[in-house]
């Protein structure tokens, strides 16, 4: 069976890569085209791109998805089934070419957390369970027919970033047990608005700037949750001393506030602290405006709080 393989960061390259271990046919892959990065404006190359050229895996990096050459190309490759992990919204013309369909791996466990960004939203939203789906491509994004998932718990100290990693690897699995199932046709779909019934839908659209502002008007576990769900990236951010104080991680402390929520307290040492409506917040993980990342004691020592 010969497999088009479409992804761009490094959460496609798991699957990728264990497509090639369990033997499977990948005759090309598609990718974001290069992009400048850095100071220096150097093109940098996705994370799918750089594997891909590795294993000597035919690339091709539209610029447009309807682009006529491209279709061409992609074409000529006559894939039996197409494989999506991470990557745009595709085009009918694309995503029904080959004669066994596309299939998509998601993040969540859908129909739960559409969208593009279910990582972060699943433990924004304090979520003790998420997973992976995959499921056939059709018109509405993340709608198509669920083909298998599988289950991950969400420990209360997990970051988007660690979850991101459980989900990299169970995905990985997933999909190669999809892919063999599609080859030999042993398999079920169920349609997702069977799956919706009676169930109160939660989307995972984009994240912008002003989600990760923190609004210390909410309880402390809901700000404990949005810092551990935007971290690695994008990052919460407060302002400290009229800077921007990106904030990766931090942890609770209930109790009596004597606080108006947003304030905050320090000993000059060991901790900084912000005030909730129910508690505070202490910081551990932090970045201030101009400074490198580090832990609190170490930001102390070279930064006077006012």
């Amino acid at each position: 069976m010969r497999i088009v393989f479409m992804g761009t960061p490094e959460f496609a390259v798991a699957s990728l890569e264990a497509l090639i271990d369990a033997g499977c046919e990948v005759v090309g892959v598609v990718t974001a085209p290069d992009k400048p990065a850095g100071r220096g404006q150097v093109l940098s190359e996705s994370a799918v791109k750089k594997f891909a050229v590795a294993n000597h895996i035919k690339v091709l990096q539209p610029e447009k998805l309807k682009d006529p050459a491209f279709i061409e190309s992609l074409r000529a490759l006559r894939a039996d089934l197409q494989v999506v992990v991470a990557f745009r919204m595709l085009p009918e013309v694309v995503w029904n070419m080959p004669p066994l369909g596309t299939i998509n791996l998601h993040a969540s466990l859908l129909p739960q957390y559409r969208g593009a960004a279910p990582i972060n939203w699943a433990v924004i939203n304090g979520e003790k369970e998420s997973g992976v789906t995959t499921f056939l491509l059709k018109h509405e994004i993340d709608t198509g027919n669920v083909l298998f998932t599988e289950k991950v718990t969400i420990p209360e100290d997990f970051t988007a970033g660690d979850l991101h990693d459980k989900l990299m690897n169970k995905g990985a699995g997933l999909l190669v047990k999809t892919v063999k199932a599609v080859e030999s046709g042993k398999y079920t779909e169920q349609p997702q608005a069977q799956l919706a019934e009676g169930v109160s839908l939660k989307h995972a659209p984009k994240i912008f700037k002003d989600d990760c502002r923190i609004d210390w008007n909410n309880q402390v576990e809901q700000i404990y949750n949005r810092i551990r769900g935007l971290s690695p990236y994008p990052t919460a951010f407060t302002t400290l001393n009229g800077k921007t104080l990106k904030i990766f991680k931090a942890e609770k402390e209930s109790g009596e506030v004597n606080d108006a929520p947003g304030s905050y307290s320090t000993d000059g040492k060991t901790y900084l602290k912000f005030a909730g409506t129910d508690g505070y917040v202490s910081l551990t993980d932090l970045q201030l405006e101009g400074k490198k990342r580090m832990g609190v004691e170490e930001f102390l020592r070279g930064y006077k709080v006012q």
